[in-house]
């Protein structure tokens, strides 16, 4: 039955290619102007550098005791100093096609901390050996293909893509490369970008396999994805989607359901299908008054449920609503996340997303808590000059109840603030530091899923060509 639908599935996205395609084709067939026509070598000289050189130090400050073997002692502070390379060149179109090659090389410089390598994403047991007596930053070394692919470009306003690709969709919640992490996410397959229709963007596509930040590459499934964005104005978007996962095990594992076998019949939750569908709609924007003067507001809602044999507990909703106001180089905003639960049994989850850049900073719930999250926060930016500053403040709530390590019932997570410092030295060159700090409140939970008190810092330096 799974190898059926995932088939059936398939063939619907193979039919969306291959229809955007011949209806792009009829409607710009007469309108088509030849393109310049270059020689090979021309498509070479004259195409886009895909290097670039990130150099960081991340500190981190947990709370609490080391895992086993060493759970008598206090955690220690993960000092992590990478170098991160990209080197990369795609070519301009050469009879409609272009090519990208791109190798990625993470290197340690200090590893004094846990890269979290043994085969699972996100689980209390996910520890790089020998270094578990030290907090994690999940940015292990690594030399590899990043990008691999060909675009076409035959039919106007229209791109097919095949190969090993970086995505990033609407604000990356759902579909993004975590390119903040060293080792970012990339996928494996063919997707479409379709302009074609006047202000309206169609991006679906068919993937294979994915690489995870922690070097780990899954291909048991493949992803399904399909997003339409329709333009209101220049800085106005009204947007649908859908997300198809029948990746069975994409390394969440016990982060998702619970340790052990808890409301699992006996059963292993750390084998539980992950496989899910998530189906939402967007409307996102920025509507200026004036030069000088601007509202900001987003309304999003989106259902999750279980897919192709996955888990029958996944099912939960997500809303986000929040807006504000933009004055000249100044900008404030309040916002409200909710990742619902199944009453305690399962919570919305984000496989595929820049999780990084919700929730905080400092990572506490890259897997939401089977209780849920209801996040609500406000964010503050300014520009000045070649410098870029941004605060925010999280009140973390649960959506249902957890019990509470000490005994009792809670719902309040913890608090949190981060700040950055952004320089733009030139066009080339950029510095950072950041700084995010999480505050316990209710103890959620006992032992390794605790959601201590954690600091973490961030000097970076990037140079792109």
């Amino acid at each position: 039955m799974q190898a059926n639908m995932r088939f059936t599935l398939r063939q619907v996205t193979l039919s969306l290619l291959i229809g955007t395609a011949v209806v792009s084709a009829s409607v710009h067939a007469e309108e088509s102007a030849p393109l310049p026509e270059y020689t090979f070598m021309d498509a070479i000289k004259t195409g886009k550098n895909l290097t670039s050189f990130r150099l960081r130090y991340e500190n981190v400050q947990q709370d609490g005791n080391a895992p086993a073997p060493f759970a008598t002692r206090p955690l220690e502070d993960a000092n992590a100093f990478t170098l991160r390379s990209l080197i990369g060149w795609q070519t301009a179109p050469y009879h409609n096609f272009s090519f990208a090659a791109q190798i990625i090389n993470v290197a340690k410089l200090d590893d004094d901390f846990n890269d979290s390598t043994n085969g699972t994403l996100i689980n209390a047991a996910s520890n790089q050996p020998n270094k578990a007596q030290y907090a994690k930053v999940v940015d292990p070394d690594i030399t590899d293909i990043n990008q691999l692919y060909v675009d076409w470009t035959g039919i106007r306003n229209n791109r097919v893509r095949a190969g090993r690709q970086q995505i990033i969709l609407d604000n990356s919640r759902f579909i993004g490369d975590i390119g903040f992490r060293q080792d970012m996410q990339v996928f494996d397959g063919v997707s479409v970008l379709s302009k074609s229709i006047p202000d309206t963007e169609v991006y679906v596509a068919h993937l294979e396999s994915v690489r995870q930040i922690n070097t780990k590459t899954r291909t048991d499934g493949a992803l399904e994805v399909a997003n339409v964005r329709y333009r209101i104005s220049p800085t106005e978007f009204l947007i649908g989607y859908g997300y198809f996962s029948s990746f069975d095990d994409l390394g969440m594992g016990n982060a998702w359901f619970g340790a052990g076998a808890l409301n699992n019949a006996g059963k292993p939750n750390i084998a539980a299908n992950q496989s899910n569908k998530v189906l939402g709609v967007r409307l996102d924007g920025i509507h200026p008054f004036n030069p000088n003067l601007r509202a900001l507001y987003t309304a999003e809602y989106a259902k999750q449920d279980n897919y192709s044999g996955g888990d029958s507990r996944i099912d939960a909703d997500y809303y986000k609503l929040g807006g504000g106001v933009g004055i000249d180089n100044f900008s404030i905003r309040l916002d409200q996340e909710l990742l619902s639960s199944n009453n305690g049994l399962y919570a919305f989850q984000t496989p595929f997303g820049t999780n990084h850049l919700f929730q905080g900073w400092v990572d506490k719930f890259l897997a939401t808590p089977k209780e849920g999250i209801k996040d609500t926060f406000i964010t503050g930016t300014y520009k000045y000059g070649d410098f870029l500053f941004f605060a925010d403040y999280h009140v973390f709530n649960s959506d249902v109840d957890f019990v509470k390590a000490t005994g009792g019932k809670g719902d309040r997570y913890g608090t949190e603030w981060n700040a950055a410092a952004t320089y733009n030295y030139s066009k080339n060159i950029m510095t950072k530091l950041e700084y995010g700090e999480y505050s316990e409140d209710d103890q959620y939970l006992a032992t390794a899923s605790r959601i201590r008190d954690t600091k973490k810092l961030w000097l970076t330096a990037m140079y792109t060509f």
